[in-house]
């Protein structure tokens, strides 16, 4: 039964990010026909990352409370819904409108990495989750260059009720994927939850979720560090992919489709790590020592990209950027999902996707103003200081930090940090 409810949470990983991916390189381009600028659409696409950084936290806390399931599917109904006012926009503020629905019930990620932390061994999470980042990549890679398919197939329909079908269709696509998605989780997937545990969540007062709380989840011995590892980590990785397309175009020329041939290369890889890499390494390293040779890979790797004086040099230099994010991604939602307590783990990773949904709003803003002011190479250096000093962090407050106690469910403990 666990690994087909691990299969099961694969396909819906993917389903959900082929739907994303499809119409994710079309939004700026669909804004720009309701006349928005460059600015206007540049927030449509972090419309949805802001959203999900009220989201995902209180999704995922509502699963600790409520079970996986019913907030999977809610969550799935909302991205639905938030695909077909896209299909049927008429007007900008319905693109946004659209987003932001998306961002705000879209925190379908965490809870899934919830339901798997749920049925799966302490010792075989980091490998499970891998199999969500290999999803997620999957997912990706598949999904723009669907897009952008559909999106030609449609330019060729005529005007109905005013549908633009170029940018339509991949939206009624992805709204007809999540429907799919959300059949797949009612018909296939149980509660992960037991009923005990379930009614010991009831139990329990409700969590707060304020700056206070938040403040003093920082401030746990081994949480908040992670969580700061995960925030730092997270503005470097999105810099570098927010301006690696203007970055291929300013330093080496690519177009479009080139740039668009070496981020699919980069996301092989990436699936490579997440898929197959990632049971190999965990078993055999720990995990927060892997964190911090993540953040060491990094950090020169980083500076070597920004300072790549061929394409050739530059596909080399991708390969340990892959290893060290995609290791790192699938390693710290391990990590943080056996340092708090089993009532704790769908809020911690919706906190977690918070944070790296504040670092995809940040890092396009300075990683554009990196390198519109300072040239090409500064989003690596950048990224490259970034990760240096927090090698460091990671060394003094997580290597050396508190070990966590794991708390299998459905007991439950008050607090689980040493």
């Amino acid at each position: 039964m666990g690994r087909n409810r691990l299969l099961a949470i694969f396909l819906i990983v993917f389903v959900d990010l082929l739907g994303f991916g499809l119409i994710l390189p079309l939004l700026p381009f669909y804004a720009s026909s309701f006349g928005a600028n460059a600015f206007i659409a540049s927030l449509l696409v972090a419309s949805y990352a802001a959203a999900q950084l009220i989201g995902a936290p209180l999704l995922g806390r509502l699963s600790d409370r409520y079970g996986r399931r019913p907030i999977l599917l809610v969550s799935l109904f909302g991205t639905f819904v938030g695909f077909l006012l896209l299909g049927f926009a008429q007007s900008l503020w319905m693109l946004f409108a659209s987003r932001i629905i998306d961002g705000l019930t879209g925190g379908n990620i965490s809870v899934a990495q919830a339901y798997i932390a749920d049925v799966t061994d302490p010792k075989d999470r980091a490998k499970s989750f891998g199999l969500i980042g290999a999803a997620f990549g999957l997912g990706f890679i598949i999904g723009p260059a669907a897009g952008g398919v559909l999106s030609q197939a449609g330019a060729s329909l005529p005007l109905t009720m005013g549908i633009e079908w170029q940018y339509a269709l991949p939206a009624f696509v992805a709204a007809g994927l999540s429907l799919l998605n959300l059949i797949l989780v009612y018909f296939l997937l149980p509660e992960s939850l037991s009923v005990e545990a379930r009614a010991e969540l009831a139990k329990r007062p409700k969590a707060e979720f304020n700056l206070a709380a938040l403040r003093a989840t920082f401030a746990r011995p081994l949480v908040g560090p992670l969580l700061h590892t995960r925030f730092w980590f997270a503005l470097a990785f999105s810099t570098f992919q927010a301006v690696f397309p203007l970055y291929a175009a300013y330093r080496f020329g690519l177009t479009a489709v080139t740039t668009a041939y070496v981020l699919t290369y980069t996301g092989v890889l990436v699936v490579l790590v997440q898929g197959v890499g990632i049971r190999y390494i965990a078993a055999r390293f720990d995990e927060r020592r892997l964190l911090l040779w993540a953040c060491l890979l990094m950090s020169p790797s980083l500076l070597l990209w920004g300072l790549a004086p061929t394409v050739a040099f530059l596909l080399v230099v991708l390969i340990p950027i892959a290893l060290a994010g995609g290791v790192f991604t699938t390693v710290i939602s391990s990590a943080l999902s056996k340092s708090v307590g089993f009532q704790e783990i769908g809020g911690i990773l919706g906190l977690s996707t918070s944070l790296e949904s504040a670092s995809r709003v940040a890092g396009p803003t300075i990683g554009g103003a990196l390198l519109q002011w300072l040239g090409t190479a500064a989003p690596g250096v950048f990224g490259a200081i970034l990760t240096g000093v927090l090698a460091s962090f990671v060394w003094r407050r997580v290597v050396n930090g508190p070990a966590p106690v794991i708390v299998p469910a459905p007991v439950f403990a008050e607090a689980v940090e040493a």
